[in-house]
């Protein structure tokens, strides 16, 4: 099995129980493309952890000492919007899945399920994927990847190159040079991506990047 774009996919495991850990060591044994780099008991060392590791992906508990996985999760976003983080967890309830995918989660899965479905949601989310457990009911699965993936916005194809570049990291005036358009209209190209993509900030508009290609 290969997973994506990585040769090589450096994994921080996030869980306030050792065994965890070991189990995914063992589970993961045979993946020389599959690199354990660390792990995280509390989820007030997990951005200093991140610094220091640098992983690819982050399997993430949501009930930690310190700091819940929500918080962890919008905390890593905000900072490393491409990073891929799977919720590695034993809470079945759809209303925990939705918000961890509403705070950044490229994936789902039950602590419960098979190897299978692990390396599965791997796979998924290093494609740029979301992945959710099909353990869940199959109608909660159905809804909560149309509500990540579906129902997209719409957007000009003007809109569609102004994203782009501010996901670069260009400036205002530098899209407006580059597009050969005025200043006051790359600004409201912004404000109206905001809008449309109920964006807060440049981390959230890349989120959006991705999941449009863009």
């Amino acid at each position: 099995m290969t997973f994506g774009q990585y040769k090589a996919i450096n994994i921080l495991v996030v869980d306030d129980h050792s065994l965890i850990f070991d189990g995914l060591c063992s589970c993961l044994a045979p993946y020389s493309e599959l690199n354990l780099v660390g792990f995280v008991e509390d989820g007030l060392a997990v951005y200093e952890q991140c610094l220091k590791l640098t992983p690819d992906l982050v399997f993430m508990d949501l009930k930690l000492p310190g700091m819940s996985g929500f918080d962890v999760i919008r905390q890593l976003r905000q900072r490393w919007p491409e990073m891929m983080i799977i919720v590695l967890t034993a809470t079945v309830e759809e209303k925990s899945a939705r918000e961890a995918l509403d705070v950044g989660a490229n994936g789902y899965v039950l602590k419960n399920s098979p190897k299978s479905t692990l390396l599965a949601a791997i796979k998924s989310v290093s494609k740029g994927k979301t992945f959710i457990d099909s353990s869940l009911d199959e109608q909660q699965v159905e809804a909560l990847i149309g509500a990540v993936d579906g129902d997209i916005p719409m957007l000009t194809p003007r809109e569609q190159q102004v994203l782009k570049l501010i996901c670069e990291g260009r400036r205002n005036r530098d899209i407006a040079e580059d597009l050969v358009i005025g200043l006051k209209t790359v600004e409201t190209h912004r404000m109206n991506l905001m809008r449309k993509l109920n964006a807060h900030n440049v981390a959230e508009l890349m989120r959006w990047a991705q999941r449009l290609g863009s």
